[in-house]
């Protein structure tokens, strides 16, 4: 089995602003002004890939990822 894809909304701690970065990718797929702004890019991006979507806070600490693929611990309600 292959590495899990991920997307990863983190801040930009040299420029500013808010990057989007697949895993373990050393530059950024993309750079932002606003979190908001990459987050919008991002859940797209991640859609397209079947990729999880992993948005850090400013301090880096992840912030409610979301799946968007091949979830490995889906949810157990179907409602």
């Amino acid at each position: 089995m292959g590495t899990r894809k991920e997307v990863h909304i983190v801040p930009n701690k040299k420029r500013g602003g808010w990057d989007t970065k697949n895993n373990n990718a050393e530059r950024a797929s993309k750079h932002f002004d606003t979190k908001q702004e990459a987050m919008i890019w991002g859940r797209t991006s991640a859609m397209n890939k079947g990729a999880e979507l992993i948005p850090h806070k400013k301090d880096g600490k992840i912030q409610n990822p979301n799946s968007y693929g091949n979830d490995p611990c889906p949810p157990k309600d179907k409602n």
